[in-house]
């Protein structure tokens, strides 16, 4: 299984702003990840500085979004969507994506609903619970 420290990740993503700032080539991965830093402007200045970024995982702000875990979030639902792991995720994505009408803002609810899951697997010391995480974004799917 694959474990990328804090660091790796903030190079990684680092690394993927620097590429398509020059227009360079990029993996799959690498596109997608770009994609998604294209929907979010204000962490630009995040992505740009690499040594920043590395300074920053020292401190925290409070009520302050972390950059790196909010574009890590969207990869990884990505992710869960295209292969459907947990069983049921792309359809329960793609009928908020509906419900929004957009894929932008479904990401962040589902954000929602993967955050609570992690959280109460760590708090429980159990692995994480894929059916509630479903139901979670169903449930969002369905509100009126």
């Amino acid at each position: 299984m694959f474990s990328p420290s804090q660091a790796d990740v903030r190079r990684f993503l680092c690394s993927i702003y620097a590429k398509a700032q020059a227009g360079q080539p990029m993996e799959a991965i690498e596109t997608l990840a770009s994609l998604w830093m294209d929907e979010h402007p204000e962490y630009h200045a995040e992505f740009a500085d690499v040594d920043a970024a590395l300074a920053g995982m020292q401190t925290t702000e409070d009520g302050q979004t972390n950059p790196f875990l909010h574009l890590s979030m969207h990869l990884s639902i990505s992710e869960q969507c295209s292969i459907d792991q947990p069983r049921g995720i792309r359809q329960a994505v793609e009928l908020l994506t509906h419900r929004l009408d957009s894929l932008h803002l479904a990401h962040h609810e589902v954000m929602e609903c993967l955050g609570q899951m992690i959280w109460e697997s760590q708090r429980a010391g159990c692995p994480p619970d894929g059916a509630s995480y479903i139901a979670c974004v169903q449930e969002r799917a369905t509100r009126d």
